[in-house]
């Protein structure tokens, strides 16, 4: 990597790459794999973004193993690139220089939880899921829920969100402190478990949403929250997307404390249906759920009901039942699925946008409408109680007329939130796939700032090096 440009994206030299790969062969045996079924399965496959695998990886174990590629890879040159369950959209564990690759799966323990202050200390490579199987029994859980069971890690690196965070916010929410492997190898640690502070810089918060460019996180501190007395889930069909919108509007508004609320157009709940044999009228729909006691539930839930009907919902239908809850739940889950079943075959290009909520409807009617212009399949879902909505184009990736309608569309998607005060990204991240898309919503001053702080904390340019900033 030439030391004269800290954003170049050369990669190392041959000798350099060779005495990386044989040091660590040294130190990790056959936990360093160079295997190109491996290295492929480390490198992009989510998305339409062409896959870039790593040279080597190395499956990590312990904050030393971590510590230790650092050093061995900085003292070459050679790219760091940090992954945990691949789920993420934009390209982010993508290896574009090359490089080694440390899998975190393997980091994956609760380190320990303290309930009565609502919090617990983690490995990063522990799923949502199997963090929530943990805690269970002890009445409290880990409520960002972006659909995929992805490493809490790579959930901070991106700076997740979800179908909860209307209720619960997003990752920036529920991070007390980190502790990160920097350049030099050793550590920093950005907080502590105090709720609050005024002490010094928010280094924690810096870290969330990085996507591995500025450090790895080798330890988090997460916020709990108990688990609700009752939850309830419900589904409601509106004629428009308009009346959806304004609902959720009103609700906000009026104060009910959703939990979660969804929104799914006409084509995403056809898609739903046929794969998860459901019969919800194939129209915009919202899913909803509310948390609290028996009562708390029950009036959430009647409040929300006459809202939707003054905003031309249908039949309002709710259940405390777990199994029916679930089974509603795993339909959202699934839509990326059920989506492929819409067209077999077909490639899925994920794309996502948030604006404010009061924009929402103009900007999902807008799209529905360019989708249908440049004849492109595309059902939409959307964390509606935040802005925040999700395409999925069915395209055919070697068919270069409908690429290119494609890359239209999501330029075109872009351009409208970002008009409308929105951002080019609510949850999925920057990656390589949106860097273009910074200049214009932030600004080059933001630009220079953020390369400022890639260069005093990274100025070897290692870590996960070609992603979020582009080069100047």
């Amino acid at each position: 990597m030439n030391a004269s440009n800290p954003f170049d994206l050369k990669h190392p030299e041959p000798k350099a790459l060779a005495s990386t790969i044989e040091s660590l062969a040294a130190r990790f045996g056959n936990r360093l794999v160079t295997s190109q079924a491996v290295r492929d399965q480390h490198a992009h496959t989510m998305t339409w973004l062409a896959s870039q695998p790593p040279d080597a990886v190395v499956m990590a174990q312990e904050t030393a193993d971590i510590q230790d590629v650092v050093r061995i890879c900085a003292a070459n040159r050679v790219p760091v690139i940090a992954f945990g369950t691949g789920t993420s959209l934009e390209g982010q564990v993508n290896a574009p220089a090359g490089g080694i690759c440390i899998d975190l799966r393997d980091m994956n323990r609760v380190l320990d939880v303290h309930v009565e202050d609502l919090d617990c200390v983690i490995q990063p490579g522990i799923t949502r899921k199997t963090l929530n199987e943990n805690l269970r029994d002890q009445g409290v859980f880990f409520p960002i829920d972006p659909g995929a069971d992805a490493s809490i890690g790579g959930m901070a690196s991106t700076r997740a969100s979800g179908t909860n965070a209307v209720r619960y916010g997003t990752m920036r929410d529920n991070i007390l402190a980190l502790k990160v492997v920097r350049g030099d190898g050793e550590i920093i640690t950005t907080g502590t478990r105090a709720k609050k502070s005024s002490a010094g810089y928010d280094l924690t918060h810096l870290f969330v949403g990085a996507e591995g460019t500025l450090g790895i996180i080798s330890e988090l501190t997460i916020k709990l929250r108990g688990i609700p007395d009752t939850i309830a889930a419900a589904a409601c069909s509106f004629a428009t997307v308009e009346g959806a919108c304004q609902a959720t509007i009103l609700a906000i508004q009026t104060g009910i404390p959703l939990a979660r609320i969804e929104l799914l157009n006409a084509a995403q709940v056809k898609a739903c249906n046929a794969y998860s044999k459901l019969s919800l009228p194939e129209t915009p729909l919202l899913l909803l759920e509310f948390h609290g006691n028996d009562v708390e539930v029950a009036e959430q839930t009647r409040r929300f009901g006459e809202i939707a009907q003054e905003c031309g919902g249908g039949s309002f239908e709710w259940t405390t039942r777990p199994e029916d809850r679930t089974r509603l739940w795993q339909a959202r889950h699934d839509a990326y699925w059920a989506v492929r079943g819409l067209r077999p075959g077909a490639g899925v290009v994920a794309t996502d946008v948030c604006v404010p909520i009061s924009r929402l409807a103009d900007c999902v009617v807008e799209t529905e409408a360019d989708l249908l212009d440049l004849k492109l399949l595309s059902p939409i879902v959307g964390h509606v109680g935040d802005g925040n909505f999700h395409c999925s184009l069915l395209c055919d990736v070697n068919d270069p007329d409908e690429m290119a309608r494609a890359e239209d569309f999501m330029h075109r998607l872009v351009e409208r939130a970002q008009s409308m005060d929105g951002t080019c990204t609510g949850e999925h991240g920057i990656g390589q796939g949106k860097q273009k898309y910074l200049v214009g919503e932030l600004g080059p001053e933001a630009l220079d700032a953020m390369r400022a702080l890639k260069q005093a904390l990274d100025p070897q340019n290692i870590f996960n090096p070609g992603k979020i900033v582009p080069a100047a």
